[in-house]
C-alpha cells in the first residue's frame, strides 16, 4: 500500500481559517461559552499534528471546509453555537479521534445530539444509490431527528459546490453536482432558503452543462447595460409617484438566476432572446406592521395606474400568505416599449423572511394534522416571527412520521407505506404472485415472519415457496388496502379453482359407486347440510372438512326419502361399518408455539403428512427445497433417510407453548368381531369431552375386524391415554398410531 500523504496545512489556509474563526466569534458573540474556542483550537491543532484527517477526493482541506461550512450555516441560515461546534468536530468523531460521550462532556448534549444525527444520516446516505427520489428526501428528514442536521448538510453542499470549480476529478464533480440539483436544492427550497437554492442550481448547471451556463451568462453580461437602462426608465416615474404618496421605500431590479432562465428556455423551446421576463422589479416598503397590507395595496394601485396590468398574472399572497410564510404581491404590467415586467411589492419584514428564510427566526410549532411532509416543512416557515433568538432550535424535532414509513428493496429502491405495515404488505406491493407465495422475509439480513412490522430505514427481502397459498387470516395481518384487495382476489380465485376440483372429485366418487347425480336432490342435500352457497359446499370438500363418502351416504338417504323408498335399518355391526362427523372442523387453526433452530419463534411451518406430529411429540424441522419448514416426529419412518442424506437441512425444534390447536390422528384397530364392538369403541371416545371422533371405517372378515379410527385431540398425552383405554375393550387385539 502507498504511504499516506502527510497532511500539510498551508500558510494561506491557516490565515483563512483564523479569519473565519474570528468572524464566527464576532457573529455568535455570547452564545460561545468561555472555553469553547480555546478547546476547539487545541483539538484542531492536535488533529493536524497527529495527521489524523486527510484531504478529500477533491484535494480540499477538510478542516478549512468545515470552517467555511460553519460560516455559511451562521450567515445564510442563522444557526448557532451547537451547530458550529458540531460541524467542526463531526469529522473527528467519524475518524474515531473523539467519542460522542467525550463531546457531550466537553461541549454539552446538544452538540453530541447533532453529531449523532449527522452520523445517522450519512450512514443512510451511503446505504442506497437511489437518492434522487422524493421518498429519499422524506426519509432523510425523518432520520435526521434534529432539523439542524439537514441545514448543516445543505450548508456543507453549498460550500463544496463553491470550492470545486477547478478540480481535476471531473467524475466526482459531476456526482456532487447532480446530488446538489436533485437532492439539496429541493430541500433548500422547501426550507425557505431561496438564495442557497438558487446558488446550488446555478453551480450545478455550471458544472453539468458548461456550455449552456456560459452562453446565458455571456448573454446576460452583453445585455446588462440595456437591461439596467430599461429598469431605470421603469423605476424613475414609479419612484416619484410613491414619494408623492408619502411612502417610505426602496426599489431594486433582480435578474433571474441562470438556472431559472435555462429552464424557461427549455420549457418554452426558445432562444435566450425569446425570454421576456429576465428580471423582476421589487418595491420594498418601510412600513409599520399594522399598515403593511394597506400600503402594499396603495403601491399596487400606483403601479397599475401607470402601467397596464395583466389580471391573469396577479398573485395575491398578502391576503392569504403561502403555507411557507411567504407574503408578497406579484403583478405583471406592460412597461415602456410594450414589454411585460414582473413587479413584486412587499415590506422590509416580508423581504427579510423571503430572502433569508430560516435566518429570520425559527420556533417549533409542531404538526400532527394530515398533509404530509410538504405541509410540515411549510409550517416551519409559517412559524416565523420577529426577533433573532434561535435557542428553540435545540428542541426542534420531527414527529410527522406517525403515519408514514420508508423502506428499501434489496436493489436499494425506496418505497413509502403507512405506519404499521408488515412484511406481507411489502410482498404484495412488489407483486401479487410474490405476496401469494410469501412464507417470510429478511429485515436487514435477519430472518423474520411475514407478520413482522416494518420500520423506516429497513431493508426488506421476501422469501417465497411455490407451495404457499393465501388464507383468510392474512387479511388480519396486512394493513394496506392494496394488499388486502389482492388477498381477497387470490382467495376468490382459489375458491373457484378448488370448487372445480372438489366437484370433479365428488362426481368421480359417485360414478365409482354407479350412482347417477340428480341435480334437484343434490341441491336439497346441500341446503340440508346447512350451506347457503354451493361454492362453500365444494370448498368444504376441497379443504377436507367434508368427506365425499359422507356426502354420498347422505345423498342416498335424501334420494330414498324423496322417492319414498324403504331404507334399511341402521346397525352397529362391525361389517363394513362407516361413520363420518361432518359438523366438526377437520383441523382448527394451529396456534401452538414451536421453537425452531436457535430459539426462533414465529417462523411459518407445516406439519408433515407422513408422520402427523402433534403437540408433545419429540420433533425436528426439515428445510424443504422451496424454503419452507416441515415438522416431523423423531420416530418418523422417513427420519433416518433424511438425516443420512440431508443432515444439513435438519434443524432442531421443540414445543414451547400450548394454544387451542387440535390434531387429526388416525389409529389402526384390529380385533375379534364381537357383538357391540363398535359401540364399545365409540363410547370410550364419547366419554372424553376433549376428544372428538372424526370417522370410523371398519371391515370384518371371518370373525376378525380391522379398521381406521380418525379422532381430533389436543396433544400426545391425550393420545396415549386413548390408546390405553381402547386396548382394554374386549376383543381388541392391537391399537397403533399410523
Amino acid at each position: 500500500m502507498p504511504m499516506e500523504e502527510k497532511f500539510i496545512y498551508t500558510d494561506k489556509e491557516k490565515e483563512l481559517s483564523e479569519k473565519i474563526l474570528e468572524e464566527l466569534k464576532e457573529t455568535l458573540g455570547q452564545t460561545f461559552y468561555e472555553n469553547d474556542l480555546p478547546k476547539l483550537r487545541d483539538h484542531l491543532n492536535k488533529t493536524i499534528a497527529d495527521n489524523r484527517i486527510q484531504r478529500n477526493v477533491f484535494k480540499l482541506n477538510p478542516i478549512l471546509c468545515s470552517l467555511q461550512t460553519a460560516a455559511i450555516a451562521v450567515k445564510d441560515i442563522g444557526l448557532n453555537r451547537d451547530s458550529v461546534i458540531s460541524i467542526l468536530l463531526y469529522q473527528s468523531v467519524e475518524e474515531g479521534e473523539i467519542t460522542l460521550d467525550e463531546i457531550s462532556k466537553l461541549y454539552g448534549e446538544g452538540v453530541s445530539k447533532i453529531i449523532h444525527g449527522l452520523i445517522r444520516v450519512h450512514a443512510l446516505y451511503k446505504k442506497t444509490p437511489v437518492i434522487e427520489s422524493e421518498n429519499f428526501r422524506n426519509l432523510l428528514l425523518s432520520f435526521a431527528e434534529d432539523m439542524r442536521v439537514i441545514l448543516i448538510m445543505i450548508a456543507d453542499r453549498v460550500n463544496l459546490m463553491r470550492q470545486i470549480r477547478d478540480v481535476e476529478n471531473k467524475e466526482a464533480q459531476r456526482k456532487v453536482s447532480e446530488e446538489a440539483s436533485y437532492l439539496y436544492a429541493p430541500l433548500a427550497h422547501k426550507l425557505g432558503l431561496y438564495q442557497l437554492k438558487s446558488e446550488l442550481e446555478d453551480l450545478s448547471l455550471k458544472y453539468l452543462e458548461h456550455d449552456a451556463y456560459y452562453h446565458i451568462k455571456e448573454k446576460l453580461n452583453a445585455t446588462k447595460k440595456v437591461r439596467d437602462a430599461y429598469i431605470s426608465s421603469f423605476i424613475t416615474p414609479v419612484s416619484e409617484q410613491l414619494k408623492a404618496a408619502g411612502l417610505k421605500f426602496h426599489i431594486k431590479g433582480r435578474t433571474k438566476s441562470i438556472h431559472s432562465i435555462w429552464q424557461k428556455m427549455k420549457k418554452q423551446k426558445c432562444a435566450f432572446e425569446g425570454i421576456y421576463d429576465l428580471f423582476a422589479i421589487r418595491i420594498i416598503l418601510d412600513s409599520p406592521e399594522d399598515k403593511e397590507k394597506m400600503q402594499c395595496w396603495q403601491a399596487y394601485s400606483i403601479v397599475t395606474d401607470m402601467y397596464q396590468p395583466n389580471p391573469k398574472r396577479l398573485r395575491d399572497w398578502l391576503s392569504v400568505p403561502k403555507s411557507n410564510g411567504y407574503e408578497c404581491l406579484h403583478i405583471t404590467v406592460l412597461g415602456p416599449d410594450k414589454k411585460w415586467v414582473e413587479v413584486q411589492i412587499r415590506t422590509e419584514r416580508m423581504d427579510e423572511i423571503a430572502e433569508h428564510g430560516l435566518a429570520a427566526h425559527w420556533r417549533y410549532k409542531g404538526v400532527k394534522a394530515e398533509g404530509g411532509m410538504d405541509n410540515w416543512l411549510a409550517s416551519i416557515r409559517s412559524a416565523l416571527e420577529a426577533g433573532n433568538n434561535l435557542e428553540v432550535m435545540d428542541e426542534f424535532r420531527s414527529d410527522l412520521y406517525e403515519k408514514e414509513i420508508y423502506v428499501f428493496t434489496p436493489k436499494g429502491d425506496l418505497l413509502k407505506f403507512p405506519k404499521g405495515v408488515t412484511v406481507l404488505d411489502f410482498a404484495y406491493h412488489i407483486h401479487s404472485k410474490i405476496g401469494n407465495q410469501c412464507v417470510g422475509g429478511k429485515i436487514n439480513g435477519k430472518n423474520v415472519s411475514f407478520r413482522t412490522e416494518l420500520h423506516s430505514g429497513d431493508s426488506v427481502e421476501i422469501l417465497t415457496s411455490s407451495t404457499q397459498k393465501p388464507n383468510r387470516d392474512w387479511l388480519n395481518i396486512c394493513k394496506s388496502s392494496r394488499a388486502k384487495a389482492k388477498i381477497r382476489l387470490a382467495l376468490k380465485e382459489t375458491q373457484v379453482k378448488d370448487g372445480l376440483y372438489a366437484k370433479e372429485l365428488l362426481e368421480r366418487r359417485f360414478k365409482n359407486k354407479k350412482i347417477e347425480i340428480e341435480d334437484s336432490t343434490m341441491g336439497q342435500l346441500i341446503r340440508k347440510l346447512g350451506f347457503k352457497e354451493v361454492s362453500e359446499f365444494y370448498k368444504q370438500i376441497a379443504d377436507e372438512k367434508l368427506d365425499p363418502n359422507y356426502v354420498i351416504e347422505e345423498y342416498q338417504k335424501t334420494y330414498n326419502h324423496a322417492h319414498n323408498l324403504n331404507q334399511a335399518k341402521e346397525t352397529e355391526s362391525a361389517e363394513n361399518f362407516e361413520f363420518e362427523n361432518p359438523t366438526t372442523e377437520y383441523l382448527k387453526k394451529n396456534d401452538d408455539v414451536l421453537v425452531i433452530d436457535k430459539n426462533l419463534k414465529g417462523l411459518d411451518f407445516s406439519l408433515a403428512k407422513c408422520c402427523h406430529p402433534i403437540y408433545g411429540d419429540p420433533v425436528f424441522g426439515f428445510v424443504t427445497v422451496s424454503g419452507g419448514i416441515k415438522i416431523h416426529r423423531e420416530d418418523c419412518p422417513n427420519a433416518p433417510e433424511m438425516r443420512k442424506r440431508f443432515g444439513y437441512r435438519v434443524v432442531k425444534a421443540r414445543w414451547s407453548g400450548k394454544g387451542s390447536s387440535q390434531y387429526a390422528i388416525t389409529l389402526r384397530v384390529i380385533g375379534n368381531d364381537d357383538i357391540g364392538i363398535v359401540s364399545n369403541i365409540s363410547n370410550i371416545i364419547s366419554k372424553d369431552e376433549k376428544i372428538v371422533m372424526r370417522s370410523i371405517n371398519i371391515d370384518s372378515n371371518d370373525g376378525l375386524f380391522s379398521g381406521n379410527l380418525v379422532v381430533l385431540l389436543d396433544d400426545n398425552s391425550k393420545l396415549n391415554m386413548l390408546i390405553k383405554k381402547l386396548r382394554t375393550v374386549k376383543g381388541v387385539k392391537e391399537v397403533m398410531r399410523i
